[in-house]
């Protein structure tokens, strides 16, 4: 990948939030609402997409378990060029840029090439959607630590791999992500790891979006419930004592205020 000359414009990592258009950050708004061009994922949620400026172009990166419509280097060479003739190219994925994501990987290929850019942060799934099944990762009376971790490692990646059993001993409350189609090779680990089989774990789809869905089960239970209700991804997990700290209170939500 290389430039032909100074780029013109800067390129945004900006993260859209786990969907609730609410919890969209007003900076990642105004520049959606300023851009020239939109790249972004398909986790990110259509009322979102709505945010986008009606003049500016808009590009579908995909980047969804197995339906990727562009590949990762061409996503970056889409945004190399789109900078050297325009001035503001957003980027625009799901969650957070930086948790799980491959901003880290744009923004390194980004800078590589001279490119100027600026990352906004957003509200990663792996904090809002337990928020919004009402599951607090932090507890005074059940936990004082609390472990992100990718269920999905990709092919090539760094070694060693998810060291299961380190995390099951190390923090009190475990969240996956991407981690739904893995569960049969992760819960036997946690499990030889000396964590009880009585262990909650919630399972929640489509978190802070209309139609979220959440899973209750045990370490024991879970792939059997699973594989009965045919849940699938896109779902985070979250596994320890905090699932249970609520019980089964309803949560007020004040989501629709956000779509009017």
């Amino acid at each position: 990948m290389t430039s032909s000359s100074s780029p013109l414009g800067k390129v945004y990592l900006v993260g859209a939030g786990p969907g609730d258009p609410g919890l969209m950050t007003l900076k990642g708004k105004d520049l959606l609402q300023m851009a020239d061009v939109v790249v972004y994922d398909a986790l990110v949620s259509p009322p979102i997409v709505e945010m986008i400026n009606p003049k500016a172009k808009k590009i579908h990166g995909g980047k969804r378990r197995g339906r990727h419509s562009l590949k990762q280097d061409e996503i970056t060479q889409i945004l190399i060029e789109e900078a050297q003739n325009q001035a503001i190219v957003v980027r625009l994925k799901g969650g957070d840029p930086f948790i799980f994501g491959r901003g880290g990987e744009e923004m390194a290929d980004l800078l590589a090439e001279g490119i100027p850019v600026e990352v906004v942060p957003g509200i990663t799934s792996g904090i809002a959607a337990p928020a919004y099944a009402g599951i607090p990762l932090t507890h005074r009376g059940y936990s004082s630590s609390v472990t992100f971790v990718t269920g999905h490692e990709s092919v090539g990646k760094y070694r060693p791999k998810v060291h299961w059993p380190a995390i099951a001993q190390g923090s009190e409350t475990i969240v996956i992500y991407m981690g739904i189609h893995n569960l049969s090779q992760i819960i036997p680990q946690l499990l030889e790891a000396q964590l009880s089989p009585q262990t909650p774990i919630s399972l929640i789809r489509w978190g802070t979006c209309p139609e979220q869905e959440t899973l209750m089960a045990t370490l024991e239970t879970v792939i059997h419930e699973v594989e009965e209700s045919g849940f699938s991804s896109p779902a985070i997990a979250v596994i320890g004592h905090v699932v249970g700290a609520i019980g089964d209170r309803e949560i007020e939500r004040s989501g629709d205020l956000s779509r009017e």
